[in-house]
């Protein structure tokens, strides 16, 4: 069989659609869809920063509209998720707890997230935490945080935080929900108390082998230095295991303009005849999290839609090129911009403090209006009913002046 041959603008498409950020949804979200999108992806990022939607929520509202945060909140609540370290600080499905388990047994081989000789220094201590858990229930760092010292003296450790990171990473304690986005903790033997690291463990190899293939899923179309990026695999061997893939009909190889040998997860492959045809289109518009999949993994994002992208809120602001938590546009499958936004909760406002459009980009109508309706959406489910701009490109202003109210019926 001759090797399909593609577009650049086809292979974005591919990508878009493994990701659900090809076509806008068809339908209102509904609750089972968050658990069903993370699955989609394989994992959720977590980032604290809430400038403006905190980045979980809005990796998911890029795909699904408008949806109650709650949402996210309950199904970890619920049981149908867990949070552990995959990408980085992930949402992963709870059935996903056996592929990652083997990373909990060496937590010693988990760099940073996992000091050894703090746990060794304050192992006392750590048991008793351990030991209050079970007797008290789920805590919080935050619980720990008062000056008042009980009876028991319980108030007077300070280092609880880093006993919990560190008893999170040896998987003895799990998250069970989040308040005002803090971490809740409770017993690992509680939350999954017909576990068995003798019956159920996974073997290291074998669960990294599924990683690949959920991250070949994921990424829809990948070069094989792509894969091990996902879940921040080391030390795999990825060419054996495509040669697999290729005899059990996972995936095939295809070549794509500028970028040459690329594979195709066989759940795209119903896509495969349009997109040879450079006829499968792509018509969302979106505004996308700097934590999102399509653009975490910088290079790729480079190499596949020639997106240059860096965070910069860690960099000091006066070297900031594009503002402190910058914003990836996403337009009927080009990555064209980026903007620098801040949801003033108070006063229900979305400043759009800057946006840019990448060298090249024309502003047509389409553009105009598809970014126009993909921020008043992003802007309406913050709350927002004013949206003001700042530095933005001429040729935006002449349409959209210096903002726009918005309509309570707004979608």
């Amino acid at each position: 069989m001759s090797v399909p041959q593609l577009t650049l603008r086809a292979a974005r498409n591919l990508h878009l659609a493994a990701q659900g950020l090809l076509v806008k949804p068809r339908r209102r979200a509904r609750a089972a869809d968050v658990v069903a999108t993370i699955s989609r992806m394989s994992l959720l990022q977590i980032d604290t920063i809430n400038i403006v939607a905190r980045s979980p929520y809005l990796v998911l509202f890029s795909r699904l509209g408008s949806y109650p945060q709650t949402w996210l909140d309950d199904a970890l609540v619920n049981g149908y998720l867990m949070e552990y370290w995959a990408h980085e600080a992930c949402f992963l499905p709870r059935t996903d707890f056996s592929l990652i388990r083997h990373r909990m047994l060496n937590p010693e081989k988990m760099g940073w997230k996992y000091r050894a000789e703090w746990m060794v220094e304050h192992a006392d201590e750590i048991e008793k935490l351990l030991t209050h858990i079970e007797s008290n229930g789920p805590v919080r760092s935050a619980d720990f945080e008062h000056t008042h010292k009980g009876s028991s003296g319980w108030w007077e450790w300070k280092p609880h935080k880093k006993h919990l990171e560190g008893l999170f990473t040896a998987g003895k304690v799990m998250v069970i929900e989040r308040r005002n986005f803090q971490r809740v903790y409770d017993l690992t033997t509680r939350v999954l108390p017909h576990w068995n690291d003798e019956l159920h463990l996974i073997h290291q190899a074998d669960a990294e082998q599924q990683m690949l293939e959920n991250s070949a899923r994921s990424l829809g179309i990948f070069r094989t230095e792509w894969l091990a990026d996902y879940y921040r695999l080391k030390n795999v061997s990825i060419k054996p295991l495509l040669a697999q893939w290729q005899e059990k009909g996972i995936v095939i190889s295809v070549n794509v303009e500028s970028i040459g040998e690329m594979w195709l997860h066989r759940d795209q492959w119903p896509l495969l005849e349009k997109a040879e045809k450079n006829t499968l289109r792509a018509t969302h518009s979106a505004v996308l999290s700097p934590f999102d999949p399509v653009v975490w993994d910088r290079k790729r994002a480079e190499e596949l839609f020639n997106f240059s992208y860096r965070l910069e809120c860690y960099t000091p602001a006066q070297k900031r090129k594009y503002g402190y938590f910058v914003l990836p546009l996403l337009h009927q499958g080009v990555l064209m911009g980026r903007m620098d936004a801040k949801m003033h909760r108070k006063s229900d406002e979305l400043e759009i403090i800057s946006l840019y459009l990448e060298e090249g980009v024309k502003s047509g109508i389409s553009l105009i209006n598809g970014l126009h309706t993909a921020i008043t959406d992003f802007a309406h489910w913050q709350g927002a009913t004013l949206i003001r701009l700042g530095n933005i490109p001429a040729t935006l202003a002449a349409s959209w002046g210096e903002g726009w109210e918005i309509s309570p019926e707004s979608e």
